[in-house]
């Protein structure tokens, strides 16, 4: 990617509710001199948003580029360095810019859960953005920088220590404050509506290995269901209390596995991951994670069945989000247990204030492409559609440690 752009980031959909998250959290975190523009359909718009800004943001220009719009898309690709968009859902509008950014050399962040529309995009741009030398990294929110980062860190603690390598790995949801974003909630409408219509796709979106670089070489460990109910008993000695399964498991899991594919498999290849959350350690702990289980089925259920216009009066809708006391009083914390080839037992953490589907979500969308912009010479050798881990690694942990994250791993 050359040096000599007219901007280091360029924030596409910065009017929408996370798009003005993020480019608040840059105007007041970014470098001095950190050149930013501000991008999206309408120049009205964006100029409301940046007349929101800090002082700081004042004189940052202001891109008009529609999704459909491919040479807009690649001029503004060409201008850059990083991208960070957060328009979605990115199955309908994200695709073209990921191929300008691909063919641009230019690195590219998001934050989606879509896996069909991450494994479209690792089709239609691995081998370019290899040749270009562009980062395309997907899920660069709560979706899935938590998963991703903890499995990250879990591994380089046992790889530190000669431990061996993963088997059973769980992420639970230890706890959480904060509700699932709209725009979260449209995506997984929008992949609902492809796979009934097509049961190839529902066949890969239900495969554990849907955004594996060569499935044909990935281990055959059994089902790997992203719906059970599991006893903290069977995850590790002192978890208690059986637990639900977790909305996000079904595109985090993929994407940790893409991680460790990437890697040569360096997790392991006996690695299993899945992704629970807790509900309690009382004893109708069962019922709860049965009741939250049911609760989810219904949902999707919901969505399969039920007519548009019904869902849109219930449902919360894109570009709409909490209030800033709601996200300043959200948090999570993610425990991630593993036990090792050689019998061990590691656990890691990720933790951090804010709503973690806004205000925690675009602390990490920042901190992903200013990592991107500045640390390369601390960013992992590589280039092509890559996940949080295998594109950014350390440079992401230390920034989010900075921002006020907890990301640790210890043995158990």
């Amino acid at each position: 990617m050359t040096s000599s752009r007219e901007h280091d980031i360029v924030v596409y959909g910065a009017t929408g509710f996370v798009g003005k998250l993020t480019a608040a959290y840059l105007a007041s975190h970014a470098p001095a001199n950190t050149s930013i523009a501000l991008a999206g359909r309408s120049l009205s718009k964006l100029e409301e948003v940046r007349r929101s800004l800090p002082a700081s943001a004042a004189e940052w220009p202001l891109i008009q580029a529609d999704a459909a719009d491919t040479d807009a898309l690649r001029t503004m690709a060409e201008s850059t360095r990083v991208v960070i968009t957060t328009v979605g859902p990115y199955a309908k509008y994200g695709l073209p810019l990921t191929t300008a950014c691909a063919e641009a050399g230019t690195d590219y962040v998001d934050l989606t859960g879509e896996v069909l529309f991450t494994r479209e995009s690792i089709d239609t741009n691995e081998e370019i953005a290899r040749r270009t030398g562009a980062r395309i990294v997907h899920a660069c929110g709560f979706d899935s920088i938590p998963s991703d980062l903890g499995v990250h860190v879990l591994h380089a603690a046992v790889a530190a220590d000669g431990a061996g390598e993963l088997t059973d790995t769980t992420l639970v949801v230890t706890s959480m404050r904060g509700g699932v974003s709209g725009g979260t909630i449209d995506s997984l409408r929008t992949q609902i509506e492809v796979v009934k219509k097509d049961k190839k796709l529902r066949r890969l979106a239900a495969s554990p290995y849907t955004l594996s670089p060569d499935r044909s070489r990935e281990p055959d460990l059994g089902r790997q269901s992203d719906v059970q109910l599991v006893d903290g008993k069977d995850i590790a000695p002192g978890v208690k209390g059986w637990k639900a399964p977790f909305v996000m498991a079904s595109a985090n899991t993929r994407v940790v596995r893409r991680s460790n594919a990437l890697r040569d498999w360096a997790y392991g290849r006996k690695f299993r991951y899945r992704e629970v959350m807790s509900v309690g350690s009382s004893v109708a702990s069962p019922l709860v994670a049965g009741a939250v289980s049911a609760g989810l089925g219904a949902m999707v259920f919901a969505m399969t069945v039920a007519p548009k216009k019904l869902l849109d009066r219930v449902l919360v809708a894109p570009g709409s989000g909490p209030s800033t006391k709601a996200q300043e009083n959200g948090h999570f914390t993610v425990d991630i247990y593993t036990t090792t080839t050689t019998g061990a037992r590691y656990r890691s953490r990720v933790k951090a204030k804010g709503d973690p589907g806004y205000k925690a979500t675009s602390v990490m969308l920042s901190e992903s492409a200013l990592a991107l912009a500045f640390d390369r010479d601390r960013l992992p050798d590589a280039a092509g559609v890559l996940t949080p881990a295998t594109a950014i690694g350390d440079a992401l942990v230390t920034r989010l440690r900075d921002a006020g994250f907890e990301i640790r791993a210890e043995k158990a």
